[in-house]
């Protein structure tokens, strides 16, 4: 599976970014995918997943605030960025994991690249 991630920049605080990634090759009708984050000098932390069944989960930091989507008819995982924060810069990671997985029980199998998102105070 390849995975391309779209729609990083830099934004001032309090303002808005979507984000997107678009998955290709062995797509899977049970499938996991989501966004990681890391910031600068720290470790990689999950932000927002979704379940092909429609299940969403949420990092308690970004609650309230971002939502994840996705289209399977377009094998493609969005990430509304609402309300954004200086602490929310980082670079982001969308994934693909061949299976409905619980929040963090398992190291996502497919990585995108990466997009940077800088939120200016």
């Amino acid at each position: 599976v390849q995975l391309q991630a779209f729609g990083g920049g830099l934004v001032q605080a309090g303002g808005s970014l979507r984000l997107s990634c678009a998955a290709s090759g062995s797509i899977v009708s049970d499938s996991t995918m989501g966004w990681y984050h890391q910031a600068p000098g720290k470790g990689r932390e999950l932000v927002a997943t979704v379940t092909s069944g429609g299940t969403t989960n949420y990092a308690d930091s970004v609650k309230g605030r971002f939502t994840i989507s996705r289209d399977d008819a377009r094998n493609t995982v969005s990430l509304q960025m609402n309300s954004l924060k200086p602490e929310d810069t980082a670079v982001y990671y969308c994934y693909y994991h061949r299976a409905q997985i619980g929040w963090g029980r398992l190291a996502p199998e497919y990585w995108g690249q990466g997009t940077l998102v800088t939120v200016s105070s």
